[in-house]
């Protein structure tokens, strides 16, 4: 706030400081009874204009004297700080550290265990999912089965790998995915049978015209990343063609619409967000996950 504004600011507050308390001893004058405003109904009801009662007075004042020293101790006079130097910025911090220190102590007893300990520790976990909930709910949701675009984190299907290092380092450093677009690079024909033969890989009755045609493309533009028999490369994040699970979707037309368009997807390096515990113990919880009997 420039010195100008900062005046007019003290300017306002003390002005209205000083017509309050005029106001007040203003109405405190005179005695009950002598104010006779001339007003009477039913000849007996007469308006008086008295004073404020002594108690209400004192309230006031009191009120006013609170205000004074309020702004005398805590900012409110433009630029003036107070003298207890308070703002909301340094009580916040405040706040933060307290936070901070009470999570580094809760966090403390699990420092020096692995992620795949801690995977089988449930007061880790539940800290763990605290973790997810907090910061990867809001793409993978809250049951981690993730949505179109997004990876379900509970199955045994990793794009990056899912041993608790990869999953560490995906949480740590973050991910970026991109797949080209194919679009104008492949004549109908050919893109037809390519969509049919990623759509049905296995699929014994895919016609064998058709796989030999979708197979000599898939050579072409598509094994480098997919490898040859399209199980994928997780060193890159090229996902696995010949199974059921699907980012963006398994339909013709979501299989066409990405090869076409191609596609970009990314999640964000959280190595700045969270501490180095608090990534040990949400990745031992999304490690969890796919370990659970029967998944």
């Amino acid at each position: 706030m420039s010195n100008f504004w900062h005046w007019v600011v003290v300017a306002i507050v003390v002005g209205s400081f000083i017509g309050t308390m005029w106001l007040l001893f203003a109405n405190a004058r005179g005695k009950a009874g002598e104010g006779d405003t001339g007003h009477v109904w039913d000849d007996d009801l007469r308006e008086y204009n008295n004073p404020l009662p002594r108690w209400w007075l004192n309230v006031f004042v009191a009120t006013t004297v609170f205000g004074a020293l309020y702004l005398t101790f805590y900012p409110g006079l433009g630029n003036f700080a107070g003298r207890l130097g308070w703002t909301e910025q340094k009580q916040l911090h405040e706040r933060l550290d307290a936070l901070k220190a009470q999570r580094d102590r809760q966090l403390a007893k699990f420092h020096d265990r692995d992620v795949a300990s801690l995977a089988t520790d449930p007061a880790a976990r539940t800290l763990g999912r605290n973790v997810f909930l907090n910061n990867c709910a809001g793409c993978h949701g809250a049951d981690a089965h993730g949505a179109l675009g997004f990876p379900n984190l509970s199955d045994k299907d990793w794009l990056y790998g899912g041993t608790p290092e990869a999953i560490v380092a995906s949480v740590t450093h973050g991910r970026n995915g991109q797949m080209p677009a194919f679009n104008g690079a492949i004549d109908a024909p050919t893109f037809d049978a390519l969509v049919r033969y990623v759509q049905h890989w296995n699929d014994p009755k895919l016609d064998a015209s058709v796989r030999e045609q979708a197979q000599k493309q898939f050579a072409i533009t598509c094994a480098a990343c997919h490898g040859p028999d399209g199980h994928g490369n997780q060193v890159i994040g090229a996902p696995n063609l010949t199974d059921t699970i699907w980012l963006h979707g398994g339909t013709r037309e979501r299989i066409r619409e990405t090869i076409l368009f191609g596609r970009r997807s990314a999640m964000p390096a959280h190595e700045k967000i969270l501490s180095p515990d608090e990534i040990k113990l949400v990745s031992a919880y999304v490690y969890s996950l796919s370990q659970q009997p029967g998944e």
